[in-house]
Formats: structure tokens, sequence, C-alpha cells
């Protein structure tokens, strides 16, 4: 439960007519309609669609292999890239990436090649009776992944192909990172994290250790000493902060707080439900928990952006998916203060009103204000330093809040890496993620087997 709601009252639909709301966003493709999906492609050569993956799926590829009724074939092809195929399939922005690319997105044409749907359908229908992927001959050597998230599970996948012994240390009960903790439920059902996590275990040579939690439990000075590599996949576990007096009261939290308890609630009747609430932010974490409040019953959904549609984060699809769910989208406006009540809870909340002068946001002058039981925070994540309190961590080199690395994936720390959302590269995708652990892995793998040779 989550103590700063407990105030609050239970949705008002028991548990099964709520689960009903949460079922899969988009359906899956039956066979019929992949056949027919996979005819419109054009098996471009030097396909845009490839060089718009993140994690250089072979798109035409896989594609073929689904018309050509080889579907085993075609999943193979997208887990050999990407072994969290199965989730990106979901949860991937391909509206801006694969899709947007294919050449079939232009204004001659109805739509673009379904991507993401048909790599679901490959993934989903697969079928597979073994692991796909064998390791190659074991060479001794010992990886420590810190984070069980998209990231640190790909380089454990990828090591572990090498021949390599991974150990993965994870804070949480449960691995799978993002996938289990902080995507919208009705983006990934049925447990599924859980379920591809079991198949990327499969290949062997992977053991997972609960409850390590660097900086605290775990230091990296140790795992530097005791293994031969150390990848990090930290993510970003802390919330910025509004800067704003009462942003502790009972009422007003991050909203990746209540997103982490919505997924792993058994019954959603008996999570806490604002009836008027305010979302602040403007990406994909902000239209998750809008639009998941509005389907556990909220009356009164506001979600709040600085700035005008345009700048939000949250891509055009995700903004439908909030309209279509009554999620009002408020733009031009800035919070100014937390509104309490006689008891010291959240009541609502006074924003200035905001325009742009020469490029700059300033405020009108103007104010309003928006009742709210609850006030979720989704205005970004940031990197929780206590994870790098040790004195071998303190000297890695940073930029802003995240960690330096270079395009092999590599830290200031030799033999330490870094990958996903802690990282100062690229945007802070699931898929982004996956494509660092594997780098990561490779490289990883490359220097110790120059060591071996020089050896």
């Amino acid at each position: 439960m989550i103590p700063t709601l407990s105030h609050l009252p239970h949705p008002p639909e028991d548990g099964a007519t709520l689960a009903g709301h949460f079922t899969d966003l988009a359906p899956p493709l039956n066979a019929r309609q992949a056949h027919l999906e996979a005819s419109r492609c054009l098996y471009c050569y030097d396909a845009p669609c490839v060089n718009a993956c993140p994690s250089e799926i072979d798109i035409p590829s896989f594609i073929r292999n689904i018309h050509q009724e080889n579907v085993q074939g075609a999943a193979q092809k997208i887990l050999s890239a990407n072994i969290l195929g199965g989730s990106c399939a979901r949860v991937c922005p391909t509206e801006i990436l694969c899709q947007k690319a294919c050449v079939r997105n232009n204004a001659e044409e109805c739509a673009p090649v379904l991507i993401g749907l048909l790599q679901r359908y490959a993934i989903d229908n697969a079928h597979f009776t073994e692991h796909p992927f064998t390791r190659a001959a074991l060479t001794g050597k010992r990886i420590a992944v810190v984070g069980a998230g998209p990231a640190g599970l790909s380089c454990a996948h990828r090591c572990a192909m090498h021949g390599h012994d991974v150990v993965i240390f994870e804070a949480r009960a449960k691995a799978g990172g993002l996938n289990e903790y902080g995507i919208a439920k009705y983006k990934l059902v049925d447990d599924f994290a859980q379920h591809e996590l079991g198949f990327l275990l499969e290949i062997g040579g992977i053991e997972i250790r609960h409850g390590q939690r660097l900086g605290d439990n775990l230091s990296l000075g140790e795992l530097q000493q005791q293994f031969d590599a150390v990848f990090l996949g930290l993510g970003l576990a802390a919330s910025k902060r509004l800067g704003l007096a009462h942003e502790d009261a009972p009422g007003l939290l991050a909203a990746t707080d209540y997103i982490r308890e919505l997924r792993q609630a058994d019954d959603l009747s008996q999570l806490p439900l604002a009836e008027h609430c305010i979302v602040l932010g403007a990406g994909n974490t902000a239209i998750d928990m809008a639009v998941q409040m509005a389907r556990l019953g909220a009356h009164d959904v506001n979600l709040v952006y600085r700035r005008g549609l345009e700048d939000m984060g949250a891509t055009g699809h995700e903004q439908d998916i909030a309209k279509a769910n009554q999620v009002r989208l408020m733009t031009w406006a800035q919070p100014e203060e937390v509104l309490l009540d006689d008891k010291g809870q959240v009541r609502g909340m006074r924003f200035a009103r905001t325009r742009l002068d020469k490029g700059r946001l300033i405020s009108t002058g103007d104010t309003f204000e928006l009742v709210a039981d609850a006030i979720f925070k989704a205005i970004g994540q940031t990197f929780d330093d206590s994870a790098l309190s040790d004195p071998l961590a303190r000297e890695l080199k940073r930029q802003g809040d995240r960690i330096l690395v270079d395009e092999q994936m590599r830290t200031s720390i030799p033999g330490v890496y870094a990958g996903g959302d802690c990282t100062s590269l690229d945007q802070d995708l699931t898929v982004q993620a996956v494509q660092h652990g594997k780098l990561a892995a490779q490289a990883i793998h490359a220097r110790l087997m120059l060591t071996v040779e020089a050896a």
C-alpha cells in the first residue's frame, strides 16, 4: 500500500471489472492478419526501418520469414538482435522509430507496415521447444551485472552466450526493472515480464541475487575485485523534485511509485483512488499514470505541462491514448503552489500560466487553481547518488547526473561498463537499454579474450 495516499477511497468497481480495463492496449494479430501485413513489406535493400531500430533488428528478413510461414525463424532473427524483443514489440514507440522510417509511411499509402505487431506475432507464436541460443565453451570468466532491468538482462544473456558466468545483483524482489515495475499495466499484461525473464535465463550460466543494492550492501570496489568485469545497469531510481513547499504532504508522490504498486497489485480494487487528480509531466510516464488513474475510475484527470503539446516527450500516439481515456491535457501551466486542506493533505495546486519569450519560458502573471485529491509527479527521473557512494564508485566520471560512457559502454574506470538510463547516451527507451547491454557484453568479451590471448 502507498502510505501517502492511505486517506483516499478505493475504486467503486470490483477487482474483476477493473482488471478488464487493463487488457492489451493493442490486440495481437492472428495468423491471417500477420500474413497479409507481412505481404505489404517491400523487403528494402538498406532498409530505413533497420537504421531506425536502436537494437538493429533485421526487420525485412524477419517479416519475410513470417510471410513464408517460418515463424520460428522470424523469432530467432529478432531475438538474436534483441533478446527482449517480446516486450519491446509491446512498449517500443514504433511510431517514431521503425514505422516512421518505413517507406510506406507517406501520403500515397494508408499506413506504414505494422512492424511492432508483426514482431509481437513472431515472438508470441514461435513456441520454441528449447532455448534457441547455446553457450560457447566456458571461459572461466565471471561478470557482475548490477541491475536486472533491460540493460542488465541483455548484457547478462549475451555474456552467458559467450561462455562467461554471470551474477546479477538486483535490489528488488523481482527481476525485470522497468518492464516489471514501471510500464503501464495495459501495455505488458499477463505477467509477461516474468515469462520473458524465464525464457532469457534458459541460456544458463546466469545467477540472480536479490536484495542487493549498490551503495548499501554492495560496493563497486568489492565487485571489481571479485569479478573480471562489472556492468552497471542502475537505471534512474530517484524522482526529480518540484522545489515547492509541502512537496512531501500526504497526497503528493512520484507517479513511478504508484505505477509500481499498481503493476504488483493482485486486486486493483484495493488501490487508493484519487477521484480528482493532477499529473505533472509530459512524457510517457505521465501518460501512463493519467490513463491508469482514469481506468481505475477517477472522475477528473488533468495532465499539466509547462510548455505546448508539440514539446511533449510523449508521442502523438501516446497523447491520443490519453485523450481516448478522457484525460485532459493542459499546457502552458507551471506548478506554483501545493494547496493543502485543514488536515495538511493535498486539496489542489495553483499554477502560473506560461508563454515563450524569445525562446525562454516565462510566466504571464496569471494564475489558476485545480482541485485534486492527489498530485502525481512525472517530471523525470534522476540518478540516485547513494548508489555510487563507495570510494571507487565516486571516481566514475559523470555527465550531468548520468554516468559517462564511450561508444563501447566503457566508463572511466577500467573493467567497469554501464548502460541504460543511467548513462549519458541516447533516449531513455527500453529498446535502447537492451542495445546498450548487448554492446557492453561484446566489449567485455573482446577485452577478456584479448587478455586470455595475451597471457
